[in-house]
């Protein structure tokens, strides 16, 4: 396999080039991630934290459901994650306007800041392998990763404003 390829072979569906893209996402997200995770281990805090943090910070008023939905994970740890963002005043929760049974989420100023300082670091090891890769392949990146996700499941991408 070669350490570097810029363009797909014209056999990308066998099954070394699915390897390879396969591969390519667990190597890239690992890379990726690990540009936050001393910022997030000074915070005491882990990776779950960080994903809730920035769909709050995508969608303020985001209701616990909905987060629910978009993290896929359980209530029980969809809740530990949420006590420790409140605790620690990253995170305000208050009821909804019409259902005051909702719980609409917020970043506080102090969750605001440690969002953008985390946004910050991923952006740049982004923005530098995107003007690697040019605006052609950001497209079809784009296109593979959203292809990825179920058809009823991309309008949460919409109501991100992404």
């Amino acid at each position: 396999m070669a350490a570097t390829a810029s363009s797909a072979s014209p056999l990308f569906l066998r099954e070394p080039e699915l390897r390879r893209g396969l591969e390519l996402l667990y190597f890239g997200n690992s890379h990726i991630t690990r540009a936050i995770d001393r910022g997030l281990a000074e915070q005491g805090l882990g990776r779950a934290h960080h994903r809730a943090l920035y769909f709050v910070a995508r969608k303020p008023d985001l209701t616990v459901s909905e987060l629910l939905a978009v993290l896929a994970i359980t209530k029980q740890s969809l809740g530990r994650v949420l006590n420790e963002l409140i605790e620690r005043d990253l995170v305000e929760v208050r009821p909804g306007d019409r259902d005051r049974r909702q719980r609409l989420l917020r970043l506080t100023p102090a969750g605001t800041a440690l969002e953008n300082s985390l946004f910050v670091a991923l952006s740049e090891k982004l923005s530098a392998a995107y003007a690697r890769a040019g605006q052609a392949a950001v497209s079809g990146f784009w296109a593979v990763l959203e292809g990825l996700i179920p058809e009823d499941e991309r309008k949460r991408l919409q109501t991100l404003g992404g």
